[in-house]
This record gives C-alpha cells, structure tokens and sequence, in this order.
C-alpha cells in the first residue's frame, strides 16, 4: 500500500512538473492560442470565408530570425518556425496563391494622410493579427490569409492543431500598420514567364516577401527606414510568385519597392534583379499589380491591373489626391472590389477578401471584409493609441 502512495505521489509530481514545463515553455504561444476568437462567419453565398483576430502574446523570435541571417526560400522559413514557434510538434506549409490588389495613398481634408487597400484573391479565411513584441519594435495591426499556412478555405480553423498553425502569423503579413505610422502592402507582379520569384544572390543576408513586411512593421519608423532596410538584405519572394511592395508614413511620404530586370522581356532571372524605388512625385501615389519602373513595358498590355490603376489615378487626380475623409478612401476602395469590377463590359473573376485604410497619422485601421461596404457587422476599427 505504502508503495502505491509513493508511487501516487512521484507520478503527481512528475504531473506537476510536465504542466511547469509546458507553461514556461509555450506560455506566450499558449496565451496566443488563446485569443484567437471568429469575428465574422462564413457566408458561401458571398464566397465569404471566416475572419479571425488575435493577439500575439510575447516576442515571437524575430530577433533570432534576423540574427541567423533570415532565410532563402519557404522551406527554410517552414523549418524556422516549426523549430522556434511550434516547438517542432506541428507541420506546416506555405502555399503557392494567385492575388491581385488594389492600394492607394491620399490626404483627408482634415490632413491625415491614408493608405488604402484592397486585397484581392478568391474565397478564404484571414485573420487580424496584433503584435507588440516590445524590446524596442514596434506595436503593429496587420492581416494573413490563412490558405497560406494550409487552413482550408471551405471549413477554417476546426481544432488545435489549425490554431498552432496561427502562430506562424507574425510571419506573413499581407499589409499592416505600426504604431509609428508606417504602412506597407504586398501585391503580385507577374514578373518572367511563366512568373519567376525573386531570389537574390549575394553576400547580403536573406529576407522572404512576407517576413520583409515583419521587418519593417517591427523596426521602420518611416519611408527612409524602411528603404534603408530594404537595401540590407537580399530578397526571396514567397509562394512561387513575384510581389512588389508600397510603404507611406505619417508625414506623407510613400514609395513603391520592386525588384526588377531592366525591361519585361529580358526579368526571367530573379537572381539579377535589383531594387528600384518610385517614391511620390505627387501628393498621392496608386499601386496595383504592375512594375511602374518607366520602362519596363514595351506594351501596357502586359501590365496587369492597369485598369483598375487607370480608375483610381482618375479619381484622386482631380483633388490632388485629396478625399472627404476615410469613408471616401473605403468607397475608393469599393470603386474597384473585384466582385462588382467591370471591364469591357464584362465583370472580372475573383473577390475582394478585405479592404483596410490605414491612417498613418492617427494609427488607426479601418477594416472591412469582403467587400460588405455598408454592412456594419463585417466592418472593424482598430487604434495603436490604445
């Protein structure tokens, strides 16, 4: 009887002790798990998926990241995170997609400088990601896609093992806002053919499209950081396709960061690229899905997105890029939401999944999902002051 006791008594500590480790060990990564929360449904009917928002609790080893020297492809990042973040327990993958977005920059009247969004792909689930790493980085709202680390896009998160996969979200951003006033977009450019992600070669170190957005929402107080940050690292696009990016600040900068051959015909070897920047030579700048380097295209044919590019230059032209207010910057935003877009007479493929207008003055997001424009259950404000 005694050795039952004791035997009792040594597997309830062993017990005790297994719940110590688990929670020294995976305590953020338990209490980001625990945040995450749906905030809209799926709607099939709209080819709406679920949207999701979370806290990320702690630091999420970004430093250690950048001090390896980053990674070179998908797989190395995939390995990172399941080894740091997942403890290794959890696989993942990062999958290839197909997106086409829409982003603007623009003054309000009372003198808040915007930035738009759009982001355009078909039916999936997204999730709004708040960090706040601390140790000197900045506060940051940004938003995933949450196909990207396999989350079915019919059925969404259905168990715990879906809810560890969130915890690579720090890692891919597709557009966001730090609490400094720095705003970045991600959209695809279809460069080579067929399209050839970038992949530079030299001695510099190695960042992918995504975790460059991570590096500048923790570390970039302005468009000349994030420039300067940049030209530090030798960039790997993500998923099997080519991204250029904009950034604005709160003083009213912006620019767009491709990396780029010298013309359309001759950028099949995303080795050789280089970093070109078009800073705003107006008030206001507009990016959709093509290279602006002058140039590039011996026909505009070739440039995708130069419609709906066309229709937003159109409409801030004639203010000199000045909107009402931020409820102007969105309906911009609704102007070219891929549901409703109309070329030719004939409506293109594809959804918006969600529009964002960041105010880089205020720090404010203004989110709304799936192109539910007056719809106040599916629209979301968020504030860094608080």
């Amino acid at each position: 009887m005694k050795f039952f006791k004791r035997l009792l008594i040594v597997l309830a500590g062993l017990f005790i002790l297994l719940i110590a480790f688990i929670g020294t060990t995976w305590h953020n990564e338990i209490a980001t798990i625990s945040s995450i929360k749906t905030i809209i449904n799926q709607d099939l009917s709209h080819d709406d998926g679920y949207t999701y928002e979370m806290e990320v609790a702690g630091d999420y080893y970004f430093d250690d990241f950048l001090a390896q020297g980053g990674v070179k492809s998908d797989d190395e990042l995939i390995s990172f995170i399941t080894g740091n973040i997942t403890k290794g327990l959890i696989p993942m993958t990062i999958e290839t997609k197909e997106i086409a977005c829409s982003s603007f920059t623009a003054w309000t009247k009372d003198n808040d400088f915007l930035f738009g969004r759009n982001y355009d792909f078909d039916q999936t689930n997204t999730a709004i990601v708040h960090t706040n790493p601390g140790n000197g980085r900045h506060a940051s709202i940004s938003t995933i896609d949450l196909q990207f680390i396999g989350i079915k896009e019919e059925i969404g998160i259905q168990n715990i093992k879906d809810k560890v996969l969130l915890l690579a979200a720090p890692y891919i951003p597709l557009d966001g806002i730090n609490d400094a006033g720095l705003a970045v977009g991600i959209y695809m450019t279809y460069q080579g053919e067929p399209t050839v992600p970038t992949a530079q070669n030299t001695d510099l170190p190695d960042i992918t499209c995504t975790t460059f957005i991570r590096l500048l929402l923790d570390y970039a107080d302005d468009v000349d950081e994030a420039i300067a940050l940049a030209k530090q690292y030798d960039m790997h696009d993500s998923a099997g396709t080519s991204y250029h990016f904009m950034v604005a600040d709160k003083n009213g900068n912006s620019a767009i960061l491709e990396w780029v051959g010298e013309t359309d015909l001759t950028d099949n070897d995303g080795s050789k690229r280089t970093l070109k920047v078009t800073r705003n030579e107006k008030p206001y700048q507009v990016v959709t899905n093509f290279i602006v380097q002058e140039g590039y295209y011996d026909d505009m044919k070739n440039a995708k997105g130069f419609d709906r590019y066309t229709y937003l230059e159109n409409q801030l032209a004639p203010t000199n890029g000045v909107v009402e207010d931020e409820k102007a910057a969105m309906d911009l935003l609704a102007g070219v939401g891929r549901r409703t877009w109309v070329v030719e007479g004939d409506a293109t493929m594809g959804t918006t999944v969600h529009s964002a207008v960041y105010n880089t003055n205020k720090l404010t997001s203004y989110w709304i999902a799936n192109e539910h424009f007056d719809s106040a259950e599916h629209t979301f404000h968020y504030d860094l002051n608080k």
